[in-house]
């Protein structure tokens, strides 16, 4: 694109949802750096039905994705929180797109209506993926980065389940976050065996970790 698409307007007031960060805007920066008027990341933009943004947070994905104004598609986005819900929908009228994104409330794809299943073409993922630590009292924040032992507990679910919601009658794309803190190589290992090719796209140093953008395609 000739002109960078600016960030969001985003705003947080609930403790317990996930504001934006490094991974948030890695995925931007890809996404920017990676689509034209007529394709995104090698899909023509035309062929692109359904987008859904998994673990809205903020709503900060779903809404750039939204204001980029290049997809015919619907997009999605969806969280565990009814408070990130709310959040998201607060975001969407402050960037004056309201109701154009479509809310579903549910844990990982456990609420998702049976129609939705063999339907998205892209998925974007930025999931609690850092090991969990030891902690006398939990923090209600505390579930936004909580991967449990080894970092693989929701990717490992995810991995589980997104395949009979990807659109596979054509090119699907799962996009995802995670950490050098995380098992990779046992991530890896879990992707491959639910039959997906990974390839890593972007990564970012920050304080004590490497994140990284990832791309998993059905084999």
């Amino acid at each position: 694109m000739k002109e960078k698409m600016s960030d969001p307007i985003i705003l947080n007031p609930f403790e317990d949802v996930y504001s934006p960060s490094e991974d948030s805007y890695l995925i931007l920066d890809f996404i920017r750096s990676n689509i034209s008027q007529e394709i995104f990341d090698e899909i023509p933009i035309k062929e692109i039905r359904n987008i859904l943004d998994l673990g809205t947070g903020t709503g900060i994905v779903a809404i750039f994705l939204e204001l980029l104004n290049l997809f015919p598609s619907q997009i999605y986005a969806s969280d565990i929180l009814q408070n990130a819900i709310k959040c998201a929908q607060m975001n969407e009228k402050r960037n004056n797109i309201e109701n154009k994104i479509k809310y579903i409330h549910s844990d990982l794809f456990e609420s998702f209506p049976n129609h939705l299943k063999n339907s998205f073409d892209i998925i974007i993922f930025n999931p609690p993926y850092l090991p969990s630590i030891e902690r006398i009292e939990k923090k209600s924040s505390d579930h936004s980065w909580d991967g449990g032992i080894d970092g693989l507990k929701v990717l490992s679910e995810f991995f589980s389940q997104v395949k009979i919601y990807l659109n596979r009658q054509k090119k699907c794309y799962v996009y995802y976050i995670c950490s050098s803190k995380t098992n990779l190589d046992e991530l890896y290992k879990l992707i491959k065996e639910k039959g997906f090719k990974n390839k890593v796209l972007m990564n970012r140093h920050i304080f004590f970790e490497d994140i990284f953008l990832n791309r998993a395609v059905l084999e």
